[in-house]
């Protein structure tokens, strides 16, 4: 049986990289998916992928940093399904700058994105949480980084981020866990998407490489395997944790 049956399941940021990679995988498991994103002609693109190959998507056009397209996103899942089974809280963007060059703009962008979309997506989509939850489960899976607790240099906006969705998915298993919703969340270590891309890419990538074990970087479909793994019933006693997938890079010691 599919992992993820007669699921419904809303993946933000699902036009590209991880998101996509993820909406994708979800479907293929069973699942009907509200793929969600600022850029609408790729959360279009990224449904109609998920049509062409059998499976059941729906794209949604949404900014998680605009609160009146939050309740939009909400008002069309509840109208289409009624409950939602599973939440990836994926949307998000990054700034390089020098902290001293950034602004309140950037802040704001960075912090709106990752942190307040988090916020504003799960609040918004809670009621439907609830339901599913009492009638046997539901599961919030956000996206973190292992940028949450290590660092280099012109990412503070992004690495605050992160630390912050790490915290804020412990405090909300906490608080949810009464009501059937498990919250955990996922720290990617590096993997080649469009908003990487000025981390991985050739030459400045060399000196990352070396620093991972595995001598390679991931891919959204691994990471995807990973978030299938946290939305599923396979993790059904599993809460408030974080799964780091970086190819060992976070133990290394050179």
């Amino acid at each position: 049986m599919k992992k993820l049956a007669n699921k419904v399941a809303v993946v933000t940021g699902a036009a590209h990289g991880l998101g996509r990679a993820m909406a994708g995988l979800f479907a293929s498991e069973g699942a009907f998916v509200f793929a969600a994103d600022i850029d609408a002609e790729g959360a279009e693109a990224a449904a109609m992928a998920i049509r062409d190959e059998g499976g059941a998507a729906q794209a949604i056009a949404a900014d998680v940093r605009d609160e009146s397209q939050v309740q939009a996103l909400a008002a069309t899942v509840s109208g289409r399904s009624g409950v939602l089974d599973v939440l990836v809280n994926n949307a998000g963007n990054l700034i390089r700058k020098d902290f001293r060059h950034m602004d309140d703009a950037d802040w704001e962008s960075v912090l709106g994105t990752h942190v307040w979309g988090t916020v504003r997506v799960t609040r918004a989509l809670l009621p439907l949480l609830q339901r599913s939850g009492k009638a046997g489960g539901a599961a919030v899976v956000n996206l973190a980084s292992i940028m949450a607790g290590q660092h280099f240099r012109q990412v503070s906006s992004y690495s605050a981020s992160k630390a912050a969705i790490e915290g804020l998915s412990r405090s909300l298993a906490v608080e949810f866990a009464p009501y059937g919703i498990r919250v955990n969340y996922i720290c990617p270590g590096f993997v080649p998407t469009a908003m990487t891309r000025q981390i991985t890419r050739p030459g400045f990538s060399d000196g990352l490489l070396r620093q991972i074990p595995m001598r390679r970087f991931g891919t959204p479909e691994e990471i995807a395997k990973a978030a299938l793994f946290l939305a599923c019933e396979d993790s059904s006693y599993i809460t408030g944790q974080g799964l780091t997938a970086d190819g060992g890079m976070s133990i290394n010691l050179v």
